[in-house]
């Protein structure tokens, strides 16, 4: 059956070639290996082929001792894993996997090539990540069989595959990949050939707003990184992880992305960032980035406050939204709550008012001590809770928040008064990118958060997390933010603004229907 009229994955008896065999191919490679396919590898350099069916073997046998794989399987698999010396040994492959050089020239080079080697019915894939892939096929004869399948490092064990198509790829083979990652017991979503595909378009302001809080002040990056951890639920925070990634790398990303959509104010690069890499403090790899990692180096400490005597009693007017959970925990911690009509906030006995951060500062609230208080993803799982004060605030003010979260058993960090905070200014750009992506044809809401969950491991999709939080309260958040930092970055997007209105016409019906 044809690639072209397929509606079913590869046949597992068929051929998977791979080229390119540094780090990503040899993964790719044994993915397609352990599903039961013949696979060849080929790479340019002499020998390096040989090289990555030696490293993909010695892989296997790790699986083995792990008692994840039996000797059996292993030997099947390392009997149909071949190095390919050149593209004429690939000519009876079903599917071919590019994974070299990010440069268009030499990848549109390199599958004008295999076009007079395989068949047309052979399905070519490029696992490019930054590229576009329509104008990776803009050369070939058949354009119709290419798709992206985007893999992330390392592929044997991420599951997420991004499956691309081009502006000419035939639906059936974008299917037809589909089903083929799936057979490879991965998790694949569909997308559209747009700027950084999914993950690399949406993740954006999760480094983004951390570096512009960086660089307005408010936080150094291990509290922000903390905050992130501790209060917003990410396994990493954005200043670890982009050590890990290579700062070049990330910021390579981000400035791609943001020149790929023309200089649109929502992805514009970090000027502190780009002087990291300048410095050479490129992160693990080069032994310092935003820390340092030479051996005995100390890792800087976030900020957290001292220990606060928790006030007796508090008065909590009107209903705190997502942070309504704080309510039964302050009465569990034997703290006296009071309940009044009201805005939404906790009145402390001092007279100082708490907000949930909704994108306004403190220092704007005159004649009151008005403090603001960092969005969660559970309050009752949460280990930090991050307060903001502006400069008029007491200290004493500060201390009797402090200690109200304290009695919860949380670590507390008060940072400068920025608009938004951290983890709600994070959440809701992340929101708003993800709802524009949906609203633009690039993939399905199921597949953003799918793809947001599997390929980064954030704890909740973005829109599954604006759901929760209500979209109309992050439309708010932005618009608020927007005022204080005009341009268009915080601009909330139609997407995100139908949303929040289709909310409250559906609860004003509820209202006058109940």
């Amino acid at each position: 059956m044809s690639a072209k009229t397929s509606g079913h994955g590869i046949a597992h008896d068929r051929s998977v070639a791979v080229v390119g065999a540094g780090t990503m191919g040899q993964g790719i490679a044994q993915v397609a290996l352990l599903a039961g396919h013949p696979v060849r590898l080929h790479d340019t350099a002499p020998g390096r082929a040989a090289e990555a069916v030696a490293a993909v073997a010695g892989r296997l046998d790790r699986l083995v001792e792990k008692g994840r794989k039996t000797p059996v399987e292993r030997d099947a698999a390392v009997a149909r894993l071949h190095a390919a010396e050149s593209l004429d040994e690939l000519a009876d492959a079903a599917l071919v996997v590019e994974a070299i050089v990010e440069r268009l020239d030499v990848k549109q080079g390199l599958f004008a090539a295999l076009e007079k080697v395989v068949g047309d019915d052979t399905v070519l894939a490029t696992n490019t990540s930054s590229l576009s892939v329509t104008a990776i096929a803009g050369r070939l004869r058949l354009p119709g069989r290419f798709v992206g399948l985007h893999f992330f490092n390392p592929a044997p064990l991420l599951p997420l595959v991004e499956v691309v198509s081009g502006f000419a790829t035939d639906p059936a083979v974008a299917t037809r990949a589909y089903e083929t990652a799936l057979g490879w017991g991965k998790t694949p979503v569909r997308c559209a050939d747009t700027p950084g595909f999914i993950v690399n378009r949406v993740a954006r302001p999760f480094y983004a707003e951390a570096l512009r809080i960086f660089e307005q002040g408010a936080a150094d990056p291990a509290t922000i990184d903390a905050a992130l951890r501790e209060c917003g639920g990410f396994r990493m925070g954005p200043f670890e992880l982009t050590d890990l990634i290579g700062q070049d790398v990330n910021e390579a990303v981000t400035r791609s992305v943001w020149e790929s959509f023309h200089q649109d104010p929502k992805f514009t690069p970090s000027l502190a960032q780009r002087r990291l890499v300048e410095s050479g403090r490129l992160g693990r790899k080069a032994g310092h980035g935003w820390f340092p990692y030479a051996d005995g180096a100390e890792r800087p400490e976030p900020h957290t406050a001292p220990a606060a005597e928790a006030p007796a009693r508090i008065l909590v007017r009107g209903d705190l939204g997502p942070a309504e959970p704080l309510v039964e925990l302050f009465g569990r911690a034997g703290i006296e709550v009071r309940r009044l009509p009201g805005d939404g906030l906790v009145e402390l006995p001092g007279g100082g008012r708490l907000y949930l951060a909704d994108g306004w500062t403190s220092s704007e609230c005159t004649g009151e001590e008005v403090l603001h208080f960092d969005l969660a993803l559970d309050y009752a799982a949460a280990e930090r809770i991050v307060l903001s004060a502006g400069r008029r605030v007491a200290e004493g003010t500060v201390a009797e928040a402090v200690g109200l979260f304290q009695a919860l058993g949380k670590r507390v960090s008060v940072i400068d008064d920025v608009p938004g905070m951290i983890v709600a200014r994070t959440v809701a750009m992340l929101a708003d990118l993800a709802a524009d992506a949906v609203d633009r044809g690039v993939a399905t809401a199921e597949d953003v958060d799918t793809a947001m969950r599997l390929g980064v491991n954030y704890p909740l999709g973005p829109l599954e997390w604006a759901g929760r939080i209500g979209h109309a309260r992050v439309r708010d958040l932005l618009k608020n933010l927007d005022e204080r930092h005009p341009g268009g970055r915080y601009a909330p997007s139609l997407a995100l603004a139908r949303r929040g209105y289709d909310e409250e016409a559906g609860e004003q019906a509820a209202e006058e229907t109940g």
